[in-house]
């Protein structure tokens, strides 16, 4: 299934410092209906930081999203929503890789005369410890199975 992202241009600033930005709302698995219909709900439960005492407010459909003005006391400002299908997108997660099954291994029938390996006997009494709880001798020295 194709991934859409939900797309917001809007206004921001104000006075000469007014200017257009782009941001990612979300994005959508499934059809472009299935991310129109969320976009449409985004764009009419829109409601930008300026301006502060809207006056008018009107949602228009455009082919791919919607476009919304809002006409303030001296202003007007406006939002566009586009839905657009996700090519690339390099910080995207990599997906996880399924472990390749392993053929299994019919177990070889040991020969009658194998020598098991050696396993090295449990300590009968407990080791002897520092004060800080630390054993004295390691539980490594002086095994014979290590190289």
């Amino acid at each position: 299934m194709p991934t859409w992202g939900l797309i917001a241009e809007m206004t921001v600033g104000t006075g000469d410092r007014k200017h257009v930005e782009a941001y990612v709302l979300t994005h959508v698995e499934g059809s472009r209906d299935e991310a129109l219909a969320e976009l449409e709900g985004r764009a009419r439960r829109f409601t930008p930081e300026h301006p502060r005492n809207p006056k008018r407010r009107r949602l228009f459909r455009d082919g791919d999203g919607f476009v919304l003005v809002i006409d303030g006391s001296w202003q007007s400002y406006s939002a566009r929503f586009t839905v657009a299908e996700l090519l690339e997108d390099s910080a995207a997660p990599t997906p996880k890789r399924e472990p390749e099954p392993r053929p299994e291994r019919e177990p070889r029938p040991e020969p009658a005369d194998a020598v098991p390996p050696r396993i090295p006997p449990m300590p009968s009494a407990p080791p002897t410890r520092y004060a800080d709880g630390v054993p004295a001798k390691p539980a490594w020295l002086g095994r014979s199975d290590l190289p």
